[in-house]
């Protein structure tokens, strides 16, 4: 029901998988051929630089992992691989998704992980943020949760690392964006909503923010109610296509965030280029920030410099009296934190024909991840 790479994942693997190897070097392809010998998987030499070798369902574990132990991790990325499920030359369906080795055994192994999303073992959990003056709601941040086969949930860090690694961010991305705004909507919850998004997610930032955009508007929230926030600011390569995507949200009503601002320079940097309506201050800031003179030497000067620009600020990871005390008269806007409250599933409290209408309305969103 998803992207189209998390349903092509299966399409790799077949009772007996065909891969047609092409390798950078001769000496890589000595080493495939050996290990195929080693293994007694039948191998052909298609060209001086392809390899192609039948493995049977129940030996590609340990044909990968074979191939992920004999070869170095340059030659894992400049590997390139295909499959057909009898042997025959690729044609260009199967070139097209032509990966690199590294790619293909990571996808192997999240399976785990297409699985969870085609069954929907995930949610979205949310943390409040609180007016640091009046301490009343303003506004909730949504925390994307998966589970594995086991019904476990899986450290949202460790998922979308592994997402990275097997070319699936922008599925799992779209995902939790979808998520975070149908749970939202079920639950009625009160006050702005923070939507995360990972930058380097975006493929067609055209096509997938409108889906996006359109979903929200479908459902029924309000776009200035809304706030985008970039995370993985710090690895931010493409600045003209980031400002892109937050010029196109600001353009839809929407309004945007930065995290971790003081996790690094590039935080600053990117405050001056992005201009933002929300900074979060780096929870490493935060901490015992009323007994560290250094740290509030930082964030008030953080703070200074983006209320100078016109810019909210929101500290997040706050867990004391204390800590809140310092930042409140430090003239921080909001607070986040355990203090507060710790992330919770969204208690949703609607008739049947309601999800059914909200789940409607997302359709743009789904449509996006298949294309």
């Amino acid at each position: 029901m998803y992207c189209a790479d998390c349903e092509s994942i299966d399409d790799y693997f077949f009772k007996v998988t065909h891969f047609w190897i092409f390798v950078p070097t001769v000496e890589t392809f000595g080493k495939l051929a050996g290990l195929c010998g080693s293994l007694e998987l039948k191998a052909n030499q298609e060209s001086s630089h392809c390899i192609s070798c039948a493995v049977e369902q129940s030996q590609i574990q340990k044909f990968l992992t074979s191939v992920n132990g004999a070869l170095e991790s340059k030659e894992l990325e400049n590997t390139k691989v295909t499959t057909t499920e009898s042997y025959q030359i690729p044609h260009l369906a199967e070139m097209g998704r032509m990966a690199t080795m590294a790619v293909l055994i990571n996808r192997f192994q999240a399976r785990w992980l297409i699985e969870s999303v085609e069954k929907e073992q995930y949610e979205s959990w949310y943390q409040p943020i609180i007016n640091a003056k009046t301490k009343r709601l303003y506004a909730h941040e949504g925390l994307f949760r998966i589970k594995d086969e086991l019904d476990n949930i899986v450290p949202p860090a460790l998922a979308f690392k592994l997402a990275e690694a097997s070319d699936l961010l922008f599925s799992l991305d779209l995902v939790a964006r979808r998520s975070a705004v149908e749970c939202a909507a079920k639950a009625r919850l009160e006050g702005k909503l923070f939507i995360n998004f990972n930058p380097s997610s975006i493929y067609d930032p055209s096509y997938c923010l409108r889906a996006t955009a359109s979903s929200i508007y479908e459902i029924g929230l309000r776009p200035e109610d809304v706030v985008f926030e970039v995370t993985e600011t710090h690895r931010a390569t493409d600045l003209n296509q980031l400002k892109g995507i937050l010029c196109f949200y600001r353009s839809a009503g929407f309004k945007v965030a930065l995290d971790d601002i003081g996790s690094g320079w590039s935080g600053l940097n990117l405050l001056q280029s992005l201009r933002p309506d929300y900074v979060k201050i780096d929870m490493e800031l935060v901490r015992n920030v009323h007994n560290d003179e250094y740290k509030q030497n930082i964030v008030t000067n953080l703070i200074r410099i983006a209320k100078t620009n016109g810019i909210e600020v929101i500290a997040e990871g706050i867990e004391t009296e204390e800590e809140a005390q310092w930042l409140t008269d430090a003239n921080a806007d909001y607070l986040q934190g355990y203090l507060y409250g710790k992330p919770e599933p969204a208690k949703i409290d609607m008739s049947y024909e309601e999800k059914e209408k909200i789940e409607a309305s997302l359709k743009p969103l789904d449509n996006a991840a298949k294309a």
